[in-house]
């Protein structure tokens, strides 16, 4: 899926971040994509792993409710539909080291946030910018390039 910037779209949100020809969104950002104001603040070709399509995996499987087990259903053929995930191979397998390494060092438990920490690996090794939603996520790891994307429920 390639995100186009839209040349007459509102720029409510202040300036625009620096644009990259192509960055891998993270789980909540995919989620949120049908929702987003601001295609502008994606990259130009957006990228997936395989550790988002996992994790966009998990949600209809443990939904108690009918309707949101259909509506992350819809999410996950959605996301299957329009990427082909990038996997999570040897180089982000080592790149994984240096991102657990880097929480623990700055006291966050790699284990707790562990598809953020895969997936910031998958970024890393690369060598693309992370889009995010919630940019905390991602916080303390070395190495990583994370921009940020407006989150729809705020202004």
């Amino acid at each position: 899926m390639s995100a186009k910037p839209s040349a007459q779209a509102a720029r409510a949100d202040g300036p625009l971040p620096e644009s990259h020809p192509e960055g891998l969104l993270d789980t909540n950002t995919v989620i949120l994509l049908p929702l987003l104001r601001h295609p502008e603040h994606l990259p130009q070709h957006a990228l997936i792993s395989s550790i988002t399509l996992a994790e966009l995996s998990v949600g209809p499987l443990v939904a108690d409710d009918p309707q949101v087990r259909a509506a992350r259903q819809g999410q996950l053929q959605q996301a299957e539909a329009d990427f082909d995930p990038l996997p999570f191979d040897a180089a982000a397998a080592r790149a994984f080291g240096r991102v657990a390494a880097s929480l623990r060092a700055a006291g966050r438990k790699p284990a707790a946030r562990a598809y953020d920490a895969l997936i910031a690996s998958v970024a890393i090794a690369n060598d693309l910018p992370l889009y995010t939603v919630n940019p905390s996520d991602f916080t303390a790891i070395t190495g990583l390039h994370i921009v940020e994307v407006p989150h729809p429920a705020h202004r």
